[in-house]
């Protein structure tokens, strides 16, 4: 069993191209639940929704969120009656959170509610909450802190960022399949994907079990870059690293992490940074990272699962 971690974007292409590679049985995918919110009355999760469209092959690839072949009707109408137009839902998409907002308030686990979505769109493979429980992300920056929709969406990322809190998570309980996972003694690796480490990956590494199961492992962690030639591939990372005091490469992702990673991937442009990023211990593998079709996220995904077999061989028991 491999078990990825992911948010956004690009945790969505990496974990398509590991789903083409791996078995159901084989692979889960831990998506980040930090950014969640409710919206208009409905219970929106952002990063579940674009992993499930994405692996369904629904989503809207010019977009980068939503699903293809969307209409707009809801919001004309609603921008017509002068409601709240700042964070876009479709037609189409309205309709699944329509459907989670019943059932969450029928007393469901999200994690029952995304299993049974992902299902009904055929999607095969296990895709997890990181909790079960409310955890928040919140953005600290200029304009004080902010709900992180207000900061990513409606303020479209422009507030100076000083820093992140993450709230409920102390007390979030993992889901029943993930707790499970937790305790399993078959795992062959955990993966990273290459999403934003600040508000994508950092809050499902502030769930308690999550991050006491990580350190503790008896498997290698696996990453992959979120930036390239010193920019981020999608979204703010870079800009947050800037903002943060940190330079925007892939050698300060990996100071980032630190030891919790014992092999990054690195695209070509990067190739330089590997003598770099290996004195800090991990083994590093280079790449072409940029997956921009399924074929790209499957040799991608060839590339980890060899990564964690060869360096799975390495790794002390704890």
């Amino acid at each position: 069993m491999i078990v990825a971690l992911a948010g956004g974007v690009g945790g969505a292409r990496l974990a398509l191209g590991l789903a083409a590679e791996l078995p159901p049985q084989r692979l889960a995918i831990v998506v980040n639940t930090g950014d969640d919110f409710e919206h208009l009355g409905l219970a929106i999760s952002p990063d579940i929704d674009t992993v499930t469209y994405t692996l369904a092959g629904l989503n809207n690839p010019a977009l980068g969120w939503g699903r293809v072949d969307e209409t707009w009707s809801f919001m004309e109408t609603l921008a017509a009656l002068g409601g709240e137009t700042w964070f876009r839902l479709g037609d189409r998409d309205l309709a699944l959170h329509v459907l989670r907002t019943a059932a969450l308030a029928r007393g469901e686990r999200l994690s029952d509610v995304t299993r049974l979505i992902a299902e009904r769109l055929g999607v095969r493979h296990a895709i997890v909450p990181m909790s079960d429980d409310s955890v928040r992300t919140f953005v600290m920056t200029d304009r004080g802190e902010l709900a992180f929709q207000d900061y990513f969406v409606r303020l479209r990322c422009e507030p100076r960022v000083t820093g992140f809190r993450f709230d409920g998570s102390e007390n979030a309980r993992v889901p029943p399949m993930l707790a499970a996972l937790c305790s399993e003694a078959n795992i062959e690796a955990a993966v990273i994907c290459p999403s934003n480490p600040y508000v994508s990956i950092e809050p499902i590494l502030t769930v308690q079990t999550i991050r006491a199961w990580l350190e503790r492992r008896r498997f290698p962690v696996i990453a992959v870059s979120p930036i390239v030639g010193g920019v981020a591939v999608k979204g703010p990372a870079a800009k947050m690293m800037h903002e943060l005091g940190f330079e925007s490469s892939a050698a300060a992702v990996a100071q980032h992490y630190g030891d919790l990673v014992d092999a990054w991937i690195v695209d070509r442009a990067d190739a330089a940074l590997a003598h770099e990023i290996q004195r800090l211990g991990p083994h590093v593998e280079v790449a072409d990272t940029m997956m921009t079709d399924a074929a790209c996220s499957a040799a991608l995904a060839r590339v980890v699962v060899d990564v964690a077999r060869r360096v799975r061989a390495r790794v002390r028991p704890a």
